[in-house]
């Protein structure tokens, strides 16, 4: 099987991490090396001072705990509604009766940033959501423009990088990000089953809410001190974790944003040569979004029968490549030439 849907294809030994019997985690050796994947995990995303928690849950359930615990304790939100991603923002604020101001992007469009200035200091909200990369449309928006308009208005930036982290330049310091947001299943390159919570030094300050038992800032603070988490982990996934990170370390990780790079710009090369657009006005490195000419309709059931997997979308005719995992430019030929060949039937 081929796979360029997250996570990407994974290497058989770090598979095989979860296909072994489980060790207990309640143990001094489990709680060390949950402290050093956040050693890890601060050291690759710029952010050495903060901490992170580790949620047994998807992505979203981690922007559910950021708006249960964080926002609710912190003031109104101002969202960028770029996507279905962003939109889950919205849905998550209207959940929780979060007071919000919306921001709408329009598909693989690229922010406004003059006009976005001018909202937020009429709005003064006190906390920013964002997608680093709206992973529905393939667009990337420039986080050192969306921070300096914050620190202009003294807001808390808070950002979704599930499908950037590890895949583009991220130094939570640098652009004063106070919360940051993944999981496993991404940049990672790993099974879905865990997300992890960035926390700044600043917003290791905040007096959170305490609007949810299973996700609550405090306790999860307070566990993982021990190395822990407070109920059950996916404890397998936490030590691919720790496998995945140190060698993400020990290889450098400019080195692999720059190699996610190189592939995203090589399939971009083969949608030219075949003419399929690419809507993003700023692609991501993460995904490839493209539409097809014809067969959309056909084209995710004819490549399941090659064992090949690519994302649809909601969007007719509109499917999305991803650039993690195993994957080289003979892999990205087969899968280009494959997709031509049932456009073409």
């Amino acid at each position: 099987m081929n796979t360029y849907a997250f996570p990407g294809n994974i290497e058989e030994d770090i598979l095989q991490i979860a296909a072994r019997q489980i060790p207990y985690m309640r143990t001094e050796w489990f709680s060390e090396l949950m402290k050093e994947n956040e050693r890890m995990l601060l050291d690759a995303i710029g952010c050495p001072g903060g901490h992170v928690m580790f949620f047994t849950s998807s992505g979203t359930g981690a922007m559910d705990a950021v708006v249960e615990n964080y926002v609710m304790a912190t003031g109104k939100a101002f969202i960028i509604d770029g996507g279905s991603f962003g939109h889950r923002w919205v849905e998550l604020c209207r959940y929780h009766g979060a007071a919000h101001e919306v921001f709408e992007v329009p598909f693989a469009s690229d922010i406004d940033y003059d006009l976005l200035d001018r909202m937020v200091g009429d709005s003064l909200p006190k906390v920013f959501l964002c997608q680093h990369h709206e992973t529905s449309s393939g667009q990337l928006f420039d986080l050192k423009r969306i921070s300096a308009i914050c620190q202009k208005y003294g807001v808390s930036l808070v950002v979704d990088v599930i499908s950037s982290f590890l895949a583009e330049d991220i130094d939570m310091d640098g652009l004063k990000i106070d919360v940051a947001i993944t999981s496993t299943q991404k940049g990672l390159n790993l099974p879905p089953g865990a997300a992890l919570v960035f926390l700044s030094e600043k917003a290791l300050c905040t007096d959170f809410r305490h609007g949810n038992y299973y996700f609550d800032f405090q306790d999860n603070l307070c566990n993982m001190q021990r190395g822990q988490t407070p109920f059950s982990p996916a404890t397998t996934i936490f030590m691919q974790i720790n496998e995945r990170m140190k060698r993400n370390m020990a290889a450098g990780i400019r080195n692999l944003v720059e190699a996610t790079r190189r592939k995203a710009l090589y399939f971009r090369e083969k949608c030219r040569e075949f003419e399929w657009e690419i809507p993003a006005e700023t692609p991501a490195n993460a995904i490839t979004g493209f539409y097809l000419h014809r067969n959309g309709d056909k084209l995710f059931g004819e490549l399941q029968k090659e064992h090949i997997f690519i994302m649809p979308s909601g969007r007719k005719d509109f499917f999305r490549v991803s650039h993690m995992g195993i994957q080289n430019e003979h892999d990205l030929d087969i899968l280009a030439d494959a997709i031509r060949r049932i456009e073409m039937m």
